[in-house]
């Protein structure tokens, strides 16, 4: 049996993985079935206790990215492998997100609006793509496919990553030294790290101030990775220009917050790449077939790593 949970498109996944997977029984959530026939669990964020008595469990897919819930959880065996996604239709989502961003940054329309509300007819100067150097943290599947298509697109675009990664027209930064020098060199830096020990409060005001004056920031990674009272204070003094910010330390993110009325910050729901439903089964369909035949799925979890 493989049991469902996901507090959107409910009965679009459980009809589509029943499609992909004739030979799995599919059920979900609230539904009461027997927990010990449950072999596979296809989920986002599920309620407290829900892998509890899933003792027979082969394999938990994750409806994202993103495992650092999952990882956190005390109802789930630790010997249970972890799949998520490493795409499903949202490297391209980021890098239109992304790149909605850079181009706000990039032809002054902050600046527009801001002349608008007073009507004053002024054109401004922007810099060429070229002329505009963008730093992508985390090269995986989703950071390296934006970091790429920024290049082709003419940017002048450098990567960091912990490991490295060689990426057509993109400039390698590697470990924890080179970050500095990463952020000194990137007019728009975007963050697309994963969630991991190691990335939380990465980007303190210490390292934030690293970046030149008048850059402007893209967090779609995760909330806990940027000091947000560092990153107000560097956006009220005038160091930084604009904040596009898709994830939050908390979520969602309280009304009373100063984040949501800062003239220079545009910010989102966490809605940067959603998850697609049919890549998305096609995908879990697939990996399910090679645990069967004894293989490695793709997308398995390192937990050590936290991705």
């Amino acid at each position: 049996m493989l049991y469902l949970y996901t507090p959107q498109d409910m009965a679009c996944y459980q009809h589509a993985l029943q499609q992909a997977l004739p030979q799995q029984e599919v059920r979900c959530w609230p539904e009461e079935v027997a927990a010990v026939q449950v072999k596979y669990a296809v989920v986002w964020n599920p309620p407290a206790g829900f892998f509890k008595y899933m003792v027979n469990l082969q394999a938990v897919f994750v409806l994202g990215a993103g495992v650092d819930r999952i990882l956190k959880r005390d109802d789930l065996d630790p010997t249970v492998p972890i799949v998520r996604l490493t795409d499903a239709g949202m490297a391209q989502q980021m890098l239109e997100y992304v790149l909605y961003g850079v181009l706000h940054v990039q032809r002054q329309m902050g600046q527009y609006r801001r002349q608008q509300t007073l009507r004053q007819w002024q054109a401004l100067t922007a810099p060429s793509a070229g002329q505009t150097r963008i730093g992508v943290l985390g090269l995986g599947e989703i950071g390296g496919w934006v970091a790429q298509s920024l290049a082709a697109m003419g940017y002048a675009v450098a990567g960091w990553s912990r490991a490295g990664r060689q990426l057509p027209g993109v400039q390698d930064y590697i470990g924890q030294a080179a970050l500095p020098d990463l952020l000194a060199r990137s007019d728009i830096l975007v963050n697309l790290l994963p969630a991991t020990v190691q990335t939380r409060g990465l980007l303190d005001g210490r390292m934030l101030s690293h970046l030149p004056s008048g850059a402007a920031i893209i967090n779609a990674g995760r909330g806990e990775q940027v000091d947000e009272a560092a990153l107000l204070g560097l956006l009220d003094s005038g160091h930084l220009r604009f904040a596009m910010l898709d994830v939050f330390e908390v979520e969602p993110l309280e009304s009373v917050h100063p984040l949501w009325s800062h003239p220079s910050v545009l910010l989102t729901p966490h809605i940067a790449a959603m998850t697609l439903v049919e890549p998305a089964v096609e995908q879990i369909a697939a990996n399910v077939q090679t645990i069967i035949q004894g293989g490695v799925p793709q997308g398995l979890v390192e937990r050590e790593r936290g991705y």
